[in-house]
């Protein structure tokens, strides 16, 4: 018996940066396509017909000019991309939103101060094809199911980073009555007033983009509020691997995938024999024994992404959110 790996990727997300060989391009490819992981009262990410790109034959046009000269990402990246994810993917957005036909970026990274202490962040300015003030905040994430956690089955509380630092529910509910609102703050308006931006005529948007993990083998619900659209893949420990290993397709390649670069898949070059892949993941779990990424595709085509976790993985869990009010969020900074 052998395991169907197919439906871990939506095509146009995997599928149109594979004839693109610079990885920034490539990830900014992946960023175009990608769906929101959860519903949001907010407008979520901008469309491709919002960007400009809606028409297929333009966007792989401008896509491959980027490709060509991949140089016109640095101002916005930077001469090496940074390591954090979260950084290295602002600066994605950063460049599609200043380079797109029919959006102009106008400000990043906002920081607003008060008596002394930082209150937050505001993301991203831009204006769209309408002119309109846009405030967008942003996020990727990874986030890892348990079978057993805080909360009902469908709990966020209980989908959490694979550091274990962060879960769904704390970065729902920051977004939600930290980051947005704050654009409100007396101090906001005054920093974007500065800035020639009228706060009062400002559209906000929120994008969280990223996958959700389910584990493996056996099937849990999806976290409330998760977009039917999400993304997803599977976990499992490193002492499953030898289960999934004898159940995958003869011919399945592997491929790690490495901060920051966990968006589009690698080059065909990043591929080896499960026999090779698991050798580095013994070595890797004797040792640090960090979670790992990988993406294994099957001679079919099928495919999935994967995270394997230590054995003893979570050694921790992030607390639930809490307020004052209703103990389900988080307070403002």
């Amino acid at each position: 018996m052998t395991l169907a790996l197919l439906d871990g990727a939506t095509p146009a997300l995997e599928d149109e940066g594979a004839s693109l060989h610079h990885p920034w391009v490539r990830d900014l490819t992946w960023l175009l396509h990608a769906p929101d992981i959860v519903e949001s009262a907010h407008p979520g990410r901008p469309t491709l017909e919002e960007l400009g790109l809606g028409d297929a034959a333009c966007r792989k046009t401008w896509l491959h000019a980027l490709d060509a000269e991949p140089q016109r990402l640095v101002p916005y990246i930077g001469a090496t991309p940074p390591r954090r994810l979260g950084h290295y993917h602002e600066r994605l957005w950063h460049a599609l939103l200043d380079l797109a036909p029919a959006t102009r970026l106008l400000a990043t990274n906002i920081t607003i101060h008060e008596a002394g202490r930082t209150l937050g962040e505001l993301d991203v300015i831009y204006t769209d094809a309408q002119g309109r003030l846009v405030h967008l905040e942003l996020a990727i994430k990874y986030y890892l199911g348990l079978r057993e956690g805080p909360g009902d089955e469908r709990h966020p509380a209980r989908w959490i980073g694979p550091g274990c630092a962060d879960s769904l529910a704390r970065k729902h509910a920051h977004t939600r009555h930290h980051q947005l609102p704050l654009v409100h703050h007396p101090r906001s308006m005054a920093c974007l007033n500065a800035l020639g931006i009228d706060p009062s005529s400002l559209h906000q948007r929120s994008a969280m983009l990223g996958m959700l993990f389910y584990p493996w083998p056996g099937a849990i619900a999806a976290p409330h509020p998760a977009h039917t659209t999400a993304t997803h893949g599977n976990w499992l420990t490193w002492q499953d691997w030898p289960i999934l290993r004898d159940h995958l397709p003869a011919g399945t390649l592997g491929a790690p995938l490495h901060k920051p670069h966990w968006l589009a898949l690698p080059g065909g070059e990043a591929y080896r024999s499960l026999e090779r892949l698991e050798t580095e993941l013994e070595a890797h779990f004797t040792s640090t024994g960090a979670p790992r990424q990988y993406h294994l595709q099957a001679p079919d085509g099928t495919q999935r992404r994967f995270f394997i976790v230590p054995d003893d993985w979570p050694r921790s869990l992030p607390l639930p959110p809490i307020t004052p009010t209703n103990r389900e969020e988080i307070p403002p900074c």
